[in-house]
């Protein structure tokens, strides 16, 4: 291999260093960079739905994400209480510790049917946001049946997020023609290339129609068959309907176990142990639905960081093994959420992990396809670790051209 190509993947670890840090401390941001930056202006805002994902409370316009210098992609996650912060330098924005800058950072521009409406006068882009890698997702309630038992699971803030921001910033229920509205709008501008509904957990069958529905919807207004749509689900107890969730039309689906050491699971996701059928049938659900989807297209989430390390592994290595595309988030103990005020483990833990993860993948025999399909989002540091090894991501190309033309 070229002694110059050993430099960039050198240099890319060396930038993954720095994203795995700015996602368990947060980033510090000032008036004067923000007003530069112009989320919701010029480029793309954060937009709150599902869980908010900062360390506090911010009601204002804040990035959505930004990307380091050799491209890699790091959601903002605002702290203001972060030793690592966002300032200007001249022209640039930087990412700055102290008198020190760590890097340059960029923003996207704001998607062109943020600030359209659908038919009956939503925001679209309260509707579904836009990924850093073509990927559409929806939030179509943060309803989750779990909040009337006082049984959330403890890192959730879903509930929270909805009675702090409210429908103003787009934390509502999602009709089908509004997703489909907006899929079709984003699909007309050539920004999309898969689209993942997810939203709380609500009673079996009304889940199953809604997203036969919205399914429908998407075909409809999108005029497309193959929408390259995940379904994220609660673990159905009857698992034929999963067999349905395929009929409709989504190329994968998505059960989130969360939490693979069963007793942790038991505390840390109480709702789930006892309203949704428990671990047991969780995991017997992944495995069924596998079956039915095939290898590759199933996936499940672990929050990493609230159980050993090794159990969360014992967990990737064994779904991954069944076919599952087992991923692990890094978690943000973020308000409302009932470990608010808990900390994430340190940045090298999480890379560890990453590497490991990536290797499980690689022995499971998963494709770039799979992970890219079965996921809402491939900015993960294992998906990053994924393309560095194998050379595939866009630097790598660039790097080639231009050692061609020199």
């Amino acid at each position: 291999m070229a002694t110059s190509e050993i430099g960039l993947k050198d240099r890319l670890y060396q930038e993954l260093a720095l994203k795995a840090e700015l996602q368990t401390d947060g980033l510090a941001i000032d008036s004067q960079t923000l007003q530069s930056i112009a989320p919701g202006v010029k480029t793309q805002e954060a937009v709150h739905c599902l869980f908010a994902m900062d360390f506090e409370v911010y009601k204002g316009q804040l990035p959505a994400y930004c990307r380091l210098p050799l491209g890699l992609v790091v959601p903002f996650r605002w702290n203001p209480k972060a030793q690592n912060r966002l300032t200007l330098d001249g022209g640039r924005v930087i990412v700055a510790r102290g008198d020190h800058e760590l890097s340059e950072a960029t923003f996207p521009e704001r998607p062109g049917y943020y600030g359209k409406k659908t038919s009956d006068g939503a925001a679209m882009e309260t509707i579904g946001l836009l990924g850093a890698e073509r990927q559409l997702f929806v939030a179509y309630s943060n309803e989750c049946s779990y909040k009337e038992k006082g049984e959330d699971c403890l890192f959730c803030n879903i509930n929270f997020t909805a009675d702090t921001y409210g429908e103003r910033e787009g934390v509502f229920w999602k009709s089908a023609r509004q997703i489909g509205e907006v899929y079709a709008e984003a699909r007309r501008l050539n920004l999309v290339d898969k689209v993942t509904i997810s939203g709380g957990v609500i009673p079996e069958r009304r889940e199953l129609e809604y997203y036969n529905d919205v399914a429908e919807a998407i075909q409809r207004y999108g005029g497309v068959e193959d929408f390259n749509g995940t379904a994220v689900v609660a673990a159905p107890i009857d698992l034929r309907n999963i067999d349905r969730f395929k009929e409709a039309g989504f190329r994968t689906t998505a059960m989130n176990i969360e939490i693979w050491e069963k007793g942790i699971y038991d505390v840390i996701c109480p709702g789930k142990s006892r309203e949704s059928g428990g671990w047991d049938h969780w995991r017997a659900a992944l495995e069924y639905a596998v079956k039915v989807f095939g290898h590759g297209h199933v996936r499940s989430n672990i929050v990493a960081g609230i159980e050993p390390k090794r159990s969360t592994l014992k967990g990737v290595e064994y779904l991954s093994n069944k076919g599952v595309v087992a991923t692990a988030s890094v978690w943000c103990p973020n308000p409302g959420s009932e470990l608010y005020g808990h900390r994430a483990p340190e940045p090298a833990w999480y890379i560890d992990l990453a590497h490991q993860i990536a290797s499980i993948w690689g022995k499971a025999g998963f494709t770039w396809a799979n992970l890219y399909d079965s996921n809402a989002g491939v900015e993960t540091l294992q998906h990053d670790i994924w393309r560095i090894e194998r050379e595939t991501l866009p630097i790598f190309k660039q790097s080639k051209f231009a050692a061609a033309a020199e």
